[in-house]
């Protein structure tokens, strides 16, 4: 265990001197860095999930898009919600999918910002360590990947969660897929683990937006739907510590399900390529605000006050917007 530890920790010091990023302290032993935002006080976002196809199923043309609203709304950063490197993630350090399918793909120069990264499903099938390692910091400055961390805006706090470990059928009804499980076992201990360091970093957290990103559907009317593993375990966390946004990807669609009975809002951004047409689940109308089984992605702008979604898709038309305002401006 210590030298499993200390080999985390060698890796995460890589990172931080690799990207020029700022690590802050924290009682959580999950990894904090900080963002700077805008003068104005605002903070925009690009999502997008499910995407590294070598530029296939209209990924090129999603990339596009994402490059022309981001050259109107000038992004912070961008928030991969996994499944990057299809169908078997990475091969190694080396695999020319990761030039093949992010650096020759995002293009424009409003994509040029940081990307932070969870891993997916598909990920976990290749050299998970792969993804991880700073190496690809130095081949594409704009790429970062951990399993789980923490990101500190003045505005908003993002807390980076890895789900696939999660999910009982990788490990017991795995088929014919392999997944690379080094540093995950033994997987109980690696899942509290977790749960306990989001709780503690969620409970100390004064941040006026709390917003938990993964990969895995929690609320979901697409082709994967709920994933009852994390409605076990992690949104009973989510509920207890007033978390106002939950962003996934998995679901190949464009979502958003409002959950009746808390704030916390559901938000899917997995149309990066590959879309599952006509794949939908019946869902009550009154918490189901968008299903769009197609390719797109999707915004978040936040103020301190302020939270403003929209959804985009593949010809960069607006299919759903949403906002939610809180607190009291000064005068």
């Amino acid at each position: 265990m210590a030298s499993k530890n200390l080999q985390n920790i060698i890796l995460l010091y890589k990172i931080i001197l690799i990207c020029g990023l700022c690590l802050v302290y924290s009682k959580t032993e999950l990894p904090r860095f900080e963002h700077p935002i805008k003068p104005d006080g605002s903070l925009s976002i690009l999502v997008v999930g499910d995407w590294g196809r070598r530029g296939a199923y209209n990924q090129t043309e999603v990339a596009a898009q994402m490059a022309k609203i981001g050259g109107q709304m000038d992004p912070d950063f961008i928030i991969s919600t996994g499944d990057n490197f299809y169908e078997d993630g990475l091969t190694g350090i080396e695999d020319p999918a990761f030039e093949e399918s992010f650096s020759n793909i995002y293009l424009g120069p409003s994509l040029q910002k940081q990307w932070y990264s969870v891993l997916g499903n598909h990920d976990y099938r290749g050299d998970v360590l792969a993804q991880l390692d700073p190496i690809l910091r130095q081949k594409d400055s704009k790429w970062l990947c951990l399993r789980s961390f923490i990101l500190n805006t003045d505005v908003a706090e993002f807390f980076f969660i890895d789900t696939t470990p999660f999910v009982d059928k990788y490990f017991f009804r795995p088929e014919d897929d392999k997944y690379d499980w080094r540093g995950v076992l033994p997987r109980e201990e690696y899942l509290s683990n977790q749960l306990k360091h989001l709780d503690t970093a969620l409970k100390e957290s004064s941040s006026n937006w709390k917003i938990v990103v993964g990969h895995h559907t929690l609320k979901s009317a697409g082709d994967h739907g709920i994933t009852v593993e994390l409605e076990e375990r992690l949104l009973p966390v989510l509920q207890e510590n007033n978390v106002d946004l939950y962003v996934n990807g998995h679901d190949h669609c464009l979502e958003h399900i409002s959950s009746p009975d808390s704030p916390l809002q559901f938000l899917t951004s997995g149309g990066g390529s590959k879309a599952w047409r006509g794949n939908v689940r019946p869902w009550s109308p009154e918490e189901l605000k968008l299903y769009y089984d197609g390719q797109g992605f999707m915004t978040m702008k936040l103020t301190k006050y302020d939270v403003y979604i929209q959804f985009y898709d593949i010809v960069g038309d607006i299919l759903h917007q949403w906002s939610r305002s809180k607190g009291f401006y000064s005068t």
